[in-house]
């Protein structure tokens, strides 16, 4: 930054490198010779926003496809989340320079993007999730969330998930209109590259509502399984009491998880659909012991209240399936295990980047964990996605460019 008159102002760039930007990621995948194995990111980013002029587009609605082209509608009252204090006032370069990385014309910029930066860290394949997005749960126009999402999830099938096999993702589902929901998984669960559909956190709708019960009914008739992806909102009440970013950030993104899993349990949900997988997105680790424990405990006082249940919560919970990131504890390694173990990790827990967040993991965070078996790193690390989604796997060309390099040698 430099500063004239008083003013500081971002130095004029006139490129910037994914492959460069994660260098020393690329270093660390040669090292750990991540190439003899899948590695599956099932949580990870672009920014939709880039491309809203081509996403609008596919808004059905003429009055909303005008509002959003020409008022800015994804950028004025939509998002309910000021991205400034994710970007850290400009420290994490590639939030603001993104913009200036040169791609091909040939190639869509979301394909091209998505595979520097998933080369550059190891990573084979990649579920996709939009960011700014994800903040329409908590507009109170249920008829743009609804637009928004459709148009979105038809234009990331036509234009991504059809060209790229290492793409895919779990499709946002605008859950504040069930109805719509259901209409999302009928039309799109059999589009190539869809492999679930996803619900942000942060909404007001009990998830044991019957209004959602043909959406859930529909999943689990596909074998799709369903993620709830957190987020944070200082709208919430409970947030707003707190006056700094870490605080809402720290809490948010569990607090909503909590919430939803909880009455998930406790109205028998897994009971009702014993074959729909759920997946717990972007909460990290460290809540699932404390749940467990306490539902355990409430659960054994109380069964009257949860007549549908068979077994203890915590039996469900490890069941159920967790995405790495963020993943707390790492300073203290006996408390990291024993909540793998708590969780059953090695068939339970996905690996996830969050990339291009600024908190993100790169595969490392897990391959480096002492307490694991080098089975159990690859089965979180891509094992145990490939299972649950059913991947067909494609690896990254310098992978297998360097795995027929050694079976050449091998052959003499």
């Amino acid at each position: 930054m430099t500063a004239t008159a008083g003013v500081f102002r971002e130095p004029l760039r006139k490129s910037f490198d994914t492959e460069e930007h994660l260098g020393n990621a690329y270093q660390q995948a040669l090292e750990r010779n991540y190439e003899d194995f899948l590695i599956v990111d099932v949580d990870s980013h672009h920014y939709e926003t880039e491309a809203f002029g081509e996403i609008a587009r596919y808004i059905e609605d003429p009055v909303l496809r005008d509002e959003a082209l020409y008022q800015g509608m994804a950028r004025g009252g939509v998002t309910s989340v000021d991205g400034s204090y994710q970007e850290m006032t400009g420290r994490v370069t590639r939030y603001p320079l993104r913009r200036h990385e040169a791609t091909p014309p040939t190639i869509h910029r979301d394909i091209t993007l998505m595979r520097r930066w998933m080369d550059a860290m190891g990573v084979d394949m990649a579920c996709m999730f939009p960011t700014p997005m994800l903040n329409i749960a908590t507009c109170p126009r249920v008829e743009v969330e609804v637009a928004l999402a459709r148009a979105y999830n038809r234009w990331l099938c036509d234009n991504i998930l059809s060209e790229e096999p290492r793409l895919t993702s779990m499709l946002y589902l605008p859950f504040n209109d069930p109805e719509s929901c259901y209409r999302m998984v009928e039309e799109f669960g059999d589009r190539k590259g869809v492999i679930g559909f996803m619900v942000t956190a942060t909404h007001y709708k009990s998830v044991q509502d019957n209004a959602f019960v043909k959406t859930y009914a529909a999943l689990q008739e596909r074998g799709l399984p369903l993620g709830f992806h957190a987020a944070y909102t200082w709208g919430d009440k409970s947030t707003a009491l707190m006056n700094r970013f870490i605080s809402v950030h720290a809490l948010g993104f569990v607090w909503h998880n909590m919430v939803h899993m909880t009455n998930w349990l406790m109205n028998g949900m897994p009971e009702r659909f014993p074959r729909l997988k759920t997946l717990w997105i972007e909460s990290g680790l460290a809540w699932v012991p404390f749940l467990m424990q306490r539902l355990d405990n409430e659960f054994m006082m109380r069964s009257s209240d949860a007549p549908l249940l068979k077994r203890k919560p915590s039996d469900y919970m490890r069941e159920m399936f967790y995405t790495s990131q963020p993943m707390e504890m790492v300073e203290n390694k006996e408390a990291l295990e024993l909540t793998f173990k708590m969780m059953k990790a090695e068939s339970q827990l996905l690996y996830s980047s969050d990339y291009p967040h600024w908190d993100m993991d790169l595969p490392s965070t897990i391959y480096d964990l002492p307490f694991l078996q080098e089975g159990q790193k690859r089965a979180i690390l891509g094992g145990n996605a490939q299972d649950l989604f059913k991947l067909d796997p494609h690896f990254a060309p310098w992978k297998l460019e360097r795995q027929k390099q050694r079976a050449m040698a091998a052959r003499g």
